[in-house]
């Protein structure tokens, strides 16, 4: 309990940074930035609006498209965000000359503009739906549309708005978990303690299709009564094993819940279970929109029902009505029939779809959607679970029997931004707290499918105990006869002729984050390089592709400058991809360049220091990783120094 009590204090200090941290970031941010970051769309026109099959009132909005020849800026919106309208006048603040328009005639907003004003309510639109340049956004009845459609030269954009929402729950569920009596209360007294899960006991049943310790750890789920952990290394099957184990749970039950800390990591394991032959309900929407992922969600499989059209007359009749002014006992008593139709109707159609449904999927927030409220699953599925607050699993443990839980805690962690909390324990996640204190109930993946043998066996010493296997079929996989698999080229500072530094690290425009512009040319100059010893042609045919990761975004978005206006490269930009190494997690490639960007006297790393993040981006290669980084700062951490040993061993 005590615990507990501490995890929902750590929470507190995460919630008042990250509040403290947005609204600072409102003031001192301008539009520019924001939109860089991916945190704002300006500028914006409004498309249609129109209730949903929630009876949701929707705005759809888009923003201008990129360039042929740009990349699309990345955004970190997706379904469930919060978000806020605004408008921002075309003028420059006083004193500053206006900008001439770019060519094309397209109005901007002035970089340094940083004034704007809100419109419509602060609380109460979330994003419904985002695709590409198009987002719907659910707003309160009675949000006044009309001032979207500005007449008066100003700019429409819509930003990010702060997750009170997502922190309410955490909260709740943490608060409901230390009072819990019951199943509940058991499983939490099981976890914060050495006391043994409760297991079934049965020979192992065999799986033709799956090596011995996926087949083991698909036995392990179904013995356990109370939890078990599949911990899946990169590129060991952990969602083939997760969707076996489901599949042949539901041999035995009939539906379970199914969860995940992010839209896109319910998104991949729902398709997977899709294509298992299940039913799969989707609660919440999908972060990348295709019609085979719209086709299992909750809103369009409500929309398909055959009572909908007769649902959806009842609702627009009540929204008519209530327009009226006049309002009698008739208008009461109707307005009375037509409600009562309307939840009858309502009822009976969820009630076949989830009836219908073998599993249940959402986000782990989504699991305290309404539409669940009252059910209770006997298995509760969660994957990516290393990513994962405590807090967040404990909102979907309240709806389980029993919890199986799926990840590796040596990958990404969970994203904790006050320092304090972080140093506390916040980032340490249920998964892992588990593992250290039942290893029995631990399974270990060891098979890996994905990268050559030499990739893998540091990552292995240095996370797993020396203990994965490299599957025969990918064990010598290589792009060229006799080429290193690992690459390390070295990016000293330059010094100009008095002996100063002239290409070290520095700090972007707002000090958020950090770039090395001398290191961002010779990345690419290293992969026009590694390219010309392919051949042009065979990169084409056999389609190569190339992830160039690094941790730092000013860095990536320095690098995808740089490719954009790169000649020698133009014709294969389809097939090189720029992101950060949170980007990149559940990828993988033939061809991985990492710039690593610190360069300095006093061996400063920074966040570089989490090396689950290293682990994550040499792993997303299959058979080629070229490391772009300074020796001098970085053989200074134990970690980049063997790895910098085992790279040269590879000569040998």
């Amino acid at each position: 309990m005590l615990e507990l009590q501490r995890q929902r204090m750590l929470l507190q200090m995460e919630y008042e940074q990250e509040k403290e941290a947005f609204r600072q970031a409102q003031e001192a941010r301008g539009l520019e930035q924001l939109v860089s970051r991916g945190d704002a769309w300006l500028p914006l026109h409004v498309g249609r609006s129109y209730y949903n099959s929630l009876n949701q009132f929707c705005v759809e909005v888009f923003r201008q498209p990129a360039e042929e020849d740009e990349d699309p800026i990345d955004h970190n919106f997706e379904f469930g965000k919060p978000v806020q309208f605004f408008k921002t006048p075309l003028n420059p603040p006083e004193g500053i000359p206006p900008l001439s328009p770019p060519e094309g005639g397209k109005n901007v907003p002035h970089p340094l503009q940083k004034t704007f004003t809100p419109l419509g309510m602060p609380t109460g639109a979330f994003v419904s739906y985002v695709d590409g340049d198009r987002m719907v956004v659910s707003v309160p009845d009675g949000f006044p549309v009309g001032d979207l459609l500005l007449s008066d030269g100003s700019q429409l954009g819509i930003q990010l708005f702060f997750d009170e929402t997502t922190y309410r729950l955490m909260f709740e569920a943490l608060d409901r978990t230390m009072r819990a009596k019951g199943r509940l209360g058991y499983l939490r007294d099981l976890f914060y303690s050495r006391q043994k899960a409760e297991t079934y006991t049965f020979p192992d049943m065999g799986f033709d299709y799956l090596n011995p310790t996926q087949a083991h750890a698909v036995n392990e789920v179904l013995r356990a009564k109370d939890v078990a952990i599949v911990h899946g290394p990169p590129g060991t099957g952990k969602t083939t094993t997760l969707v076996e184990a489901i599949y042949e749970t539901l041999r035995r039950e009939p539906q379970v819940l199914v969860c995940a800390q992010s839209n896109m990591a319910v998104d991949w394991i729902s398709e997977k279970l899709v294509d298992r032959g299940l039913n799969v309900l989707r609660i919440g929407n999908p972060a990348r929109v295709d019609d085979k992922m719209l086709s299992f969600t909750y809103e369009r499989r409500f929309e398909a029902h055959p009572d909908y059209p007769q649902l959806w007359a009842i609702r627009k009749a009540i929204r008519e009505l209530r327009s009226q002014k006049k309002r009698s006992d008739s208008w009461h008593q109707k307005m009375d029939r037509l409600k009562s139709r309307a939840t009858e109707l309502e009822i009976r159609i969820n009630q076949e779809l989830f009836s219908q449904a073998h599993v249940i999927a959402s986000t782990l927030t989504g699991s305290a959607n309404r539409l669940l409220d009252g059910m209770k699953f006997s298995s509760l599925f969660i994957d990516e679970a290393a990513q994962a607050l405590e807090a967040a699993c404990w909102i979907a443990i309240r709806r389980a029997g029993r919890v199986i839980l799926a990840g590796d805690h040596c990958q990404l962690p969970p994203t904790v931004k006050c320092y304090e909390a972080l140093k506390g324990g916040l980032g340490r996640t249920l998964m892992e707290r588990i593992a250290n204190e039942k290893p029995e109930v631990v399974t270990l993946l060891r098979m890996q499918y994905r990268m050559h043998e030499d990739i893998m066996r540091f990552s292995s010493d240095w996370f797993y105990h020396n203990l994965m296997v490299a599957a025969p079929q990918v064990k010598h996989r290589s792009i060229l006869d006799l080429d290193l698999p690992m690459t390390w080229i070295d990016t000293p500072t330059p010094a100009e002729p008095d002996g100063s530094p002239a290409g070290s690290e520095e700090s972007n425009a707002t000090g958020t984050s950090r770039k090395n512009t001398s290191e961002a040319h010779l990345t690419l100059l290293a992969l026009q390089a590694y390219f010309e010893m392919i051949g042009h042609e065979r990169i084409l045919q056999e389609r190569i592709d190339v992830g160039i990761i690094s941790p730092y975004r000013a860095q990536v978005q320095l690098l995808r400058q740089l490719l954009r206006n790169n000649a020698s490269l133009k014709p294969f930009r389809r097939l090189i991809t720029v992101n950060t190494v949170d980007g990149f997690q559940g990828q993988e490639r033939d061809v991985i360049v990492i710039s690593l960007v610190r360069s300095n006297d006093e061996g400063q790393i920074g966040f570089l220091r989490d090396l689950r993040r290293m682990n994550v981006a040499i792993t997303r290669a299959r058979m080629k990783v070229i490391i772009l980084g300074d020796r001098h700062t970085l053989y200074r951490h134990p970690f980049y120094r063997k790895l910098g040993q085992y790279i040269d061993s590879l000569k040998d």
